[in-house]
């Protein structure tokens, strides 16, 4: 039986954290930097498109139609998506994600999205978005065709966009919260500090039940592969909050962007990499998949690996002990991601918020936070479809003439475990997280 946690408990405990102006703004969508916010001046950036956003004209802003075609061309149509991974007899019992709030991390996100939300939803017979935006690491600039060409921030409008949708599309009655920041992310540091802001931030008040992140940076793109990890406050904040975090793997196969890439993997190391944060030990990394439909949206053939999923072995960080066990399948010491994979046809930045999305289904079934949700998913990764795991056993990630990791029978580097049956996956993870 369904135990969802009333949303009014939820909104009560910010009110009472953010005042009751703050929160009652934050519950009719409107932009508002939350009373403790510390204000972050925003400052230049490297002028570099973020790779994971639709590509866009300097200087122009796509019009809402525009967006949602653009969505639907460079996606699964949602009906596919839908059936593909079979919500629906999961919304048929009222698991809906009702009660339950997924938060995102975009810099500057969308002054359009709910418009996009709800026009996305209306075309594809879904309820309207319950959509909230945030600012907790400083006022968001306004993004003018002057200033567009300088920072690009028009070119985070398809990634906030895509995100929106995609959880949506899993978990169509919970709260999105839109997490925006004041400075573009590129490479390395910049814009990192701001959104790990954000993310604390949503962590020490518990904004979300869970966070999904569509960004990352070759961990060899900072100045010492250990300097990552000086970023990590915020994720283990969140876990100490049980707020599990999910991030894209990455879109370059077995290597990533370097500093001086212009374009998506067009210029890359010549060797293996992986991608922060999706390399972190505190959050749960996801990679992405391909989808084998045939007319009906049935599946044809087992999903197979996205060839530019993003895939390998951290040089930041060791094995955390919830890998121990798939030690014999690594063969290394170190952190391997991605930990499970879902569609990516437009990149993981698609994989995260559908994985995001099902995360919420999970947490209303649970009622209440899942935790941590690492060593939980290592669990049930043991016990296969019994769980809802469902293994990709086709595919790699050799890309740019680099050597990549293939997906193979069991847990593999190049997919973790695999990917998810909802509806089986949904209740078993529930119930594993106690």
């Amino acid at each position: 039986m369904s135990r969802t946690r009333p949303a009014a408990r939820r909104w009560a405990r910010v009110a009472a954290l953010l005042g009751s102006t703050a929160a009652l703004a934050l519950l009719g969508g409107t932009v508002v930097p939350p009373a403790s916010a510390t204000t972050v001046t925003p400052k230049a950036a490297t002028i570099r498109p973020h790779f994971g956003a639709a590509a866009h004209t300097v200087g122009t802003a796509p019009t809402v139609a525009a967006r949602v075609a653009a969505i639907d061309a460079v996606t699964a149509t949602l009906p596919s998506v839908t059936t593909a991974y079979g919500v629906q007899a999961l919304w048929n019992q009222g698991i809906t994600g009702a009660g339950t709030t997924i938060a995102v991390v975009e810099s500057f996100g969308d002054p359009n999205a709910a418009a996009v939300l709800n026009s996305y939803s209306l075309q594809h017979g879904l309820p309207p978005g319950q959509l909230s935006v945030i600012s907790p690491a400083g006022p968001i600039p306004t993004c003018t065709p002057q200033l567009d060409q300088q920072i690009q921030c028009t070119s985070w409008i398809g990634e906030t966009d895509l995100d929106i949708v995609m959880i949506h599309s899993m978990a169509p009655q919970a709260q999105i919260v839109i997490a925006a920041t004041p400075v573009n992310e590129t490479q390395g540091f910049t814009g990192l500090p701001e959104m790990m802001e954000a993310i604390d931030f949503i962590a020490q008040h518990h904004l979300a039940d869970a966070v999904s992140l569509s960004f990352g940076t070759s961990e060899d793109d900072f100045p010492k592969l250990s300097d990552p990890a000086t970023l990590d406050f915020a994720f283990k904040d969140a876990k100490k909050a049980g707020i599990p975090i999910v991030a894209s793997s990455g879109d370059c196969g077995a290597t990533g962007n370097t500093l001086f890439s212009f374009t998506q993997c067009g210029d890359v190391f010549p060797f293996r990499v992986v991608s922060w944060p999706a390399s972190s030990p505190f959050v749960t990394a996801a990679g992405g998949t391909v989808l084998h439909l045939d007319a009906n949206n049935q599946r044809i053939s087992p999903d197979t690996l996205w060839p530019a999923s993003g895939a390998g072995l951290s040089k930041t960080y060791p094995r955390p002990s919830w890998q121990n066990g798939i030690a014999g399948s690594t063969n290394s010491t170190q952190r391997s991601l991605p930990d499970i994979t879902m569609l990516g046809i437009s990149g993981t930045s698609q994989s995260a918020p559908l994985f995001a999305g099902v995360l919420a289904l999970a947490t209303q079934l649970h009622g209440g936070p899942l935790g941590f949700l690492d060593p939980i998913l290592y669990r049930m990764g043991a016990k296969g479809t019994r769980a809802g795991i469902v293994d990709v056993t086709t595919g790699s990630d050799t890309i740019a003439g680099v050597p990549g990791f293939s997906a193979a029978k069991g847990f593999d580097i190049a997919s973790g475990w695999g990917t998810v049956d909802p509806a089986t996956f949904v209740p078993a993870l529930a119930k594993a997280a106690g």
